[in-house]
C-alpha cells in the first residue's frame, strides 16, 4: 500500500517560509544583497509553485531520490514493498502491482513514494480467517522495515485500511487489535527467517524502480 504522504505540503510550506524568513533577517548579515534575496526568494516560489502544478507537490521527494543518498531512501521503499509482496503470495492474495520510487507512483497517478497495489476483497464483511490473511499481509511492509531497520517510517495507510476493514468486521474492538497484533508477530519472525529472500526481492524492485534521466 501507499507509503504516507500526508504531512508533505505543510512540512515544505513550513520550509519555504523559514527558509525565506531566514534570508530576510540575516542575508544582509551575511553580506547577500537585496538584490540576491529576491531573486532567491522568488526562485524559490516558482519552484514550489511548479512543483504543485507539475509533480502534485512531490517535486522534493523526486529530487531527494534523484541526489546523492536517494538510492538508500528508494531501498527503505523497496523494503516495504517487498514485505507486502512476500506476504501477499504466502497468503495467495492477488498483487496487481509493486511501484516504487515517486516517479513511478507519480506515472501511475498516486501521490505517493511507494505503493502495493492488490485485488480488492469481494465484501468488507469478511470470514474471520480472511481478516487474519489482510492483517499479515497489510502489516508485512511495516515489519520488513522493522527487521531491516529496527523501526518503520511507512505504513500510515496500511494501519488505517486494516482499521476499516477490521471496523467493518463486526467484531469488537478488543478482539481486532489481539488479531492484528497476533498477525504481526507472526510475520516478523516469518520475514526474518526469510530475510535473504527479502533481500532479493528488495533488488528485483530496485532494479525496476524507474529514475529520472532514465
Amino acid at each position: 500500500m501507499a507509503e504516507s504522504q500526508g504531512s508533505t505540503g505543510v512540512l515544505r510550506a513550513g520550509v519555504a517560509v523559514a527558509a525565506i524568513t531566514g534570508l530576510g533577517a540575516f542575508g544582509p548579515v551575511l553580506g547577500l544583497s537585496p538584490a540576491w534575496i529576491v531573486v532567491f526568494v522568488g526562485g524559490g516560489l516558482v519552484a514550489l509553485s511548479v512543483d504543485a502544478a507539475n509533480w502534485q507537490g512531490m517535486g522534493g521527494h523526486l529530487l531527494a531520490e534523484a541526489l546523492p543518498g536517494g538510492e538508500a531512501r528508494l531501498r527503505r521503499i523497496a523494503v516495504h514493498e517487498a514485505g507486502h509482496l512476500l506476504i501477499a503470495e504466502d497468503e495467495k492474495l492477488p498483487v496487481e502491482r509493486v511501484m516504487v520510487g515517486t516517479l513511478a507512483c507519480l506515472r501511475a497517478g498516486l501521490r505517493s513514494s511507494g505503493a502495493t497495489e492488490f485485488s480488492l476483497p469481494d465484501s468488507v464483511r469478511m470470514p474471520m480467517e480472511d481478516l487474519r490473511r489482510w492483517s499479515r499481509v497489510l502489516q508485512a511492509g511495516i515489519a520488513a522495515e522493522t527487521v531491516v531497520y529496527g523501526s518503520a517510517r511507512g505504513g500510515a495507510d496500511d494501519r488505517a485500511l486494516l482499521g476499516r476493514l477490521w471496523g467493518l468486521s463486526g467484531h469488537d474492538v478488543a478482539t481486532a487489535q489481539r488479531e492484528q497484533r497476533r498477525a504481526r508477530r507472526e510475520i516478523e519472525q516469518q520475514l526474518r527467517q526469510r530475510e535473504a529472500v527479502l533481500e532479493q526481492r528488495v533488488g528485483e524492485l530496485l532494479t525496476a524502480a524507474p529514475r529520472l534521466g532514465r
